[in-house]
């Protein structure tokens, strides 16, 4: 992974013409102490679903949060979205994929309930595809989760990838990824033929980062540290939105 200080440039304005893919927690509001109690700042929702009519449906919410989930913190849009980092999606026309649990999922379920249950501070969160495990009330077991995450990865006899992010540690089928996603959105009528750009703050969105990069397009972000594929930054979640304002304020 290539590293991009602090200096890098701010991005490009968005166009009519690219297709944007933007993730949720961090970028489009700030992180909470734990997932349940993030405040979703008025008008997001709605100022989604305007980018989206501007850009002719070309726009994708790809998180790690379950469709249910992102639905219920962005009411009044419409669009398309990716949930358990593209595991579930929802098309533009509204139709819904989503594949069967793995079974490996079950595997890891003892040993993860049992850490959790020793383990004062960290919180296992049951996504269904797959499975969170958050410390960001305790930073210091960070190695103790990522030692976890390892063990379940054996126990699914690898079968499932670990996915570390901002105090958390993401376990889920190896086939899911925020690139897939991209890809996936891009062969559908609203997305082909568009420059891709995919705006995220996490390890988590790296693969995202990388599709877009591959494509051409323009991958930013967010947040002045830590080493990312991305090629341009954006400071933070009011920058985004900033950035968002700006393309409906072009006309």
């Amino acid at each position: 992974m290539s590293a991009i200080g602090t200096a890098a440039l701010g991005p490009p304005p968005l166009s009519r013409g690219d297709a944007l893919f933007i993730d949720f927690d961090g970028t489009l509001v700030e992180i909470a102490a734990t997932p349940d109690r993030i405040e979703v700042v008025a008008g997001i929702p709605a100022l989604l679903q305007r980018v989206a009519g501007r850009l002719g449906g070309a726009l994708a919410v790809i998180s790690g949060r379950p469709l249910a989930e992102l639905a219920h913190f962005l009411p009044g849009y419409a669009g398309a979205t990716a949930g358990i980092h593209g595991l579930e999606r929802r098309t533009v026309s509204g139709a819904i994929e989503r594949p069967p649990p793995d079974p490996a999922i079950d595997l890891v379920w003892p040993s993860l309930r049992q850490f959790a249950a020793v383990t004062q501070g960290v919180l296992i969160e049951d996504k269904g595809l797959a499975i969170a495990i958050h410390y960001r009330g305790r930073p210091e077991l960070a190695e103790a989760c990522r030692r976890m995450a390892e063990q379940a990865v054996v126990l699914s006899q690898s079968r499932l990838a670990a996915l570390p992010g901002k105090m958390v540690i993401e376990l889920r089928p190896t086939a899911a990824d925020k690139g897939r996603a991209v890809h996936a959105f891009l062969a559908e009528p609203e997305f082909r033929g568009r420059r891709p750009v995919f705006v995220g703050d996490d390890r988590t969105d790296e693969a995202g980062f990388a599709a877009v990069n591959r494509l051409g397009g323009v991958s930013i972000r967010v947040g002045a540290e830590g080493e990312s594929l991305a090629r341009y930054r954006l400071n933070g979640v009011d920058a985004v939105i900033g950035w968002l304002e700006s393309f409906l304020a072009a006309g």
